[in-house]
């Protein structure tokens, strides 16, 4: 029998402002108006998602919410 999964949900959810050089640190983010996302994953260097439909949550642990590439908006920052 399986057992059931708990959802996992955020405790703390920030606007974000887009930004090359500000650090910040979260363990997802949340896409609120369509575009392309380029996140710093907190171990790599930059990579752009392309095409991100709104409402689409990124799981990927990063320090940089990219200004460069990132045409995407309403962008909200999650930590779980």
């Amino acid at each position: 029998m399986a057992s059931p999964v708990e959802p996992i949900t955020a405790c703390n959810a920030t606007a974000v402002t887009k930004s090359d050089s500000t650090a910040v640190l979260f363990n997802a983010v949340y896409v609120g108006g369509t575009g392309d996302l380029a996140l710093r994953p907190v171990n790599g260097t930059a990579v752009t998602f392309s095409g991100v439909p709104a409402g689409t949550i990124i799981p990927l642990k990063c320090d940089r919410v990219m200004s460069t590439n990132t045409t995407a908006t309403n962008i909200v920052g999650l930590n779980y």
